[in-house]
């Protein structure tokens, strides 16, 4: 792979990080007011409407030109990602909020690089594995800051244990639907999908799961109950863009121009970046462990965007 189209992976997954860091707050907002189920069927909805509309404006086509090999695992990390993984990170922003939820969604690297070594063969070079040990070693110290010192608001140790699963669910869902991702684009290498068509196919099989799950568990009142509140609906659609459009497409470019763990590390930047979006926003200081993490996690970066 060109040095080029690599730069323009990792150029893309930074991007990614800053799009979901201003996206969590939009779905944080949101998930409060009206719930993150409601938010997370709403937010795949209009996403598919805004996908649609740019694939038929840039590519002539309603949907994807691609086998039912590519549709089966763009789907599956649909389901993977936006469905199960984004449903769990969701409610996590809920109950621990979104800078403690983004913390453990730095794991997400982790999964990415296990399962591309199994199913896609991925070797990262020593070089990259000391960039991702310094950047999760930057994360840990912004996510051991107490809560008494990041001004956030208290939370049970139940709640908290709850909230961190959900998070690692949504780690989990992200790092994994990521690499399926990549199998899916180049699946035919002579017809290698593109990163619009892949998040179409991931956006429309993420939205069904989600829509499907809200009717089979019995929660389509609830879903009609959410349209009332004009306040998060608006949430939640600035979310669709900042998001499931924007951000979710500039994922694909990264995953297919760079290594899917690299790209995974370089998109979990969230939280280091959240930390100035909060102080300014929300008036949430960070104490110096958190500023020391964020520097030590950019040092690890820049290791990365270097090879």
């Amino acid at each position: 792979m060109k040095m080029d189209s690599i730069f323009i992976g990792d150029m893309a997954a930074i991007l990614t990080s800053w799009l979901w860091a201003f996206n969590s707050l939009f779905f944080t907002s949101a998930g409060k007011r009206i719930g993150s189920l409601s938010v997370n069927a709403y937010r795949t909805a209009i996403a598919v409407i805004l996908l649609v509309s740019t694939h038929v404006l840039l590519l002539g086509n309603v949907l994807p030109l691609a086998t039912h090999e590519q549709w089966f695992w763009m789907g599956l990390s649909g389901i993977l990602g936006l469905g199960i993984g984004d449903l769990g990170l969701f409610a996590a922003y809920v109950i621990i909020g979104p800078r403690r939820s983004l913390l453990l969604m730095s794991l997400s690297p982790i999964f990415a690089s296990f399962v591309a070594y199994i199913m896609l063969g991925e070797v990262i070079s020593p070089l990259a594995i000391i960039g991702i040990a310094i950047t999760l070693a930057g994360v840990i110290l912004v996510i051991s800051e107490e809560d008494d010192l990041s001004k956030e608001d208290y939370v049970s140790k139940r709640l908290k244990s709850w909230g961190v699963f959900l998070a690692l669910i949504g780690a989990i869902g992200q790092g994994v639907g990521l690499v399926l991702s990549k199998k899916g684009i180049y699946l035919n290498p002579n017809a290698v999908l593109n990163p619009l068509s892949a998040t179409l196919i991931r956006m429309i099989v993420g939205a069904l799961f989600v829509w499907m799950f809200a009717l089979v568990t019995g929660k389509s009142s609830k879903l009609r109950q959410a349209l009332k509140d004009q306040k998060a609906i608006k949430n939640t659609v600035a979310g669709a863009v900042v998001g499931p459009f924007l951000g979710v497409t500039l994922s694909m470019v990264a995953v297919t121009y760079t290594q899917a763990g690299i790209a995974q590390t370089l998109m979990s930047l969230m939280p280091v970046l959240i930390i100035p979006i909060v102080w300014v926003l929300y008036k949430q200081r960070t104490s110096w462990r958190g500023i020391l993490g964020a520097v030590v996690a950019v040092i690890g970066v820049a290791i990365l965007l270097i090879m």
